[in-house]
């Protein structure tokens, strides 16, 4: 969802800034965009409804159920602000038996509860578009801080990673098996560290025959490494990186002529609640605490019962307030923290951080918003999943529902700028109005999405969603298309 191609944005653009045809209505000028050969060989679902009285301007297969990609996202986020509030904060805790004698002595385990916060990564909060990551270690480290400074110098048990807050079930119906390596693909925690991902960086050898370097950022060691990459004088680069769902060992293997630049990739780890007790361990001994133990990670299989931790608390990080965790969601489209937000919600709403209980809750939202319960039908929160449905007229429904509550406006404001920020920084180039277009994207192979407000007018304002499924052209051209469309909407919106 990070990957785009830009081969299309100047004949966009040039489309962009064309004068609407005079006197043809919506219909016609949308039927023209339909026109293309890539449109004909794809199923398009499109609504364009005013926001204030739900007036129909544009419908197409507005009631047939598509895979939305990532458009299911503004299903998750308004779940959360609706259910949890804008002001929700999650909860980071570091328990202890008892608190550490006058020696720093801390007899017993150290555990670091996770309370759901998707933030304890490098992420800059609120969302920048030009920000620039920190120390991906930086909020943990917070937190061993404060440890140091309850006086511990010693402790004689293990650093737990607890996970138990929602069951241990890492991945949603329907996502990829190929997904599940990579850092968009990470596994859902209760206690989650910069993502659950590492930096991966593979330097081939500087000399025919010497060895690739391997380094991971944080510096941590979440895998075991079978490097067989060989470097190859007049060799053609070619660096491949696989793990198998769940599994710790990391191949890396290829040719690469000698001293040419580092590959990167982020990879997923496989157990979050491990990773983020070593990363703790590892900030605390930096720190000068001695730790007998080992660190480990403890989770909760699904349909065992739960309760809160208890024990002295040594430390404690609250997440920024849930509104700016969802503007991240949405602005680009990160995955596991839409997961999260989910199951949070389900936590607190049902008893039971469980996908299924997100999305029994996202159906009451739906059906809160009158979209008839045919018309979707979710697996996931972020859309990762290739069995979630949604129609058009269900995403409409939404958008205006959002109005309807009075989030509106907070809503919209969570969404990318058309050729502004976000994942739509790269499109609507060269339109001067375009920020006016506010929306969230989807993709995924042979579906692109689009969904949101059209025009800063909140009384003139359009709520829209265009679905394209089933194309075989690339990519960009049904974006391109999809844009268009958009942008004959918000022409209409300004009549």
């Amino acid at each position: 969802m990070r990957m785009r191609s830009e081969a299309y944005l100047p004949v966009l653009a040039a489309c962009l800034l064309l004068p609407a045809a005079s006197g043809q209505s919506l219909d016609q000028r949308i039927a023209a965009v339909l026109e293309a050969p890539a449109a004909k060989r794809a199923s398009w679902g499109i609504l364009a409804v005013r926001v204030a009285d739900g007036a129909v301007l544009y419908e197409r297969n507005a009631r047939v159920p598509m895979t939305p990609a990532s458009n299911t996202k503004l299903v998750s986020t308004a779940l959360a602000l609706v259910r949890l509030g804008p002001e929700y904060r999650f909860l980071t805790r570091v328990l202890a038996p008892e608190a550490p004698d006058e020696q720093g002595r801390l007899r017993g385990d150290l555990r670091l509860v996770g309370g759901g916060d998707p933030t304890l990564s490098g992420r800059a909060v609120p969302y920048s578009k030009d920000a620039k990551e920190g120390d991906p270690l930086g909020p943990l480290g917070e937190l061993a801080d404060r440890v140091v400074l309850r006086g511990v110098r010693v402790i004689d048990g293990d650093i737990v990673g607890d996970a138990t807050r929602w069951p241990w079930e890492p991945y949603p119906a329907g996502w990829a098996v190929g997904d599940m390596t990579w850092e968009y693909g990470a596994p859902v925690s209760a206690l989650t560290v910069n993502d659950s991902a590492v930096r991966l960086s593979v330097r081939p050898g500087k000399a025919e025959g010497e060895p690739a370097a391997v380094e991971f950022l944080p510096p941590l060691e979440p895998f075991t490494v079978h490097n067989t990459l060989r470097t190859r004088a007049g060799a053609e680069r070619r660096i491949e990186v696989a793990r198998a769902p769940g599994s710790s060992v990391l191949e890396i293997r290829g040719l690469a002529p000698p001293g040419s630049g580092a590959a990167v990739q982020w990879v997923a780890v496989p157990d979050p609640a491990q990773f983020a007790a070593e990363a703790f361990a590892l900030l605390l001994r930096q720190r000068g605490v001695v730790i007998r133990g080992r660190a480990r990670g403890l989770t909760r299989a699904p349909g065992a019962p739960w309760s809160e931790p208890q024990g002295v608390e040594l430390a404690r990080r609250e997440s920024p307030p849930l509104v700016e965790l969802a503007r991240i969601v949405n602005k680009v489209s990160q995955n596991l923290h839409a997961e999260m937000l989910l199951r949070e919600t389900a936590h607190v709403v049902r008893g039971e951080g469980t996908a299924r209980a997100g999305t029994e809750e996202m159906a009451a939202l739906l059906k809160e918003a009158g979209a008839e319960e045919k018309e979707f039908d979710l697996e996931d929160g972020s859309g990762l999943s290739r069995r979630g449905l949604l129609s058009a007229s269900t995403l409409t429904a939404l958008l205006r529902h959002m109005e309807a509550r009075g989030l509106g406006e907070l809503f919209r404001s969570l969404l990318p700028v058309a050729g502004g920020d976000g994942t739509l920084s790269g499109r609507f180039r060269g339109m001067a109005d375009a920020a006016a277009i506010r929306a969230k994207t989807g993709s995924l192979s042979h579906v692109t999405a689009l969904s949101g407000y059209a025009g800063d007018d909140p009384a003139r304002r359009v709520a829209f969603s265009i679905l394209v499924n089933g194309y075989t052209a690339p990519a960009s051209e049904a974006r391109a298309l999809a844009d268009k469309i958009a942008v004959e909407i918000l022409r209409e919106s300004q009549r």
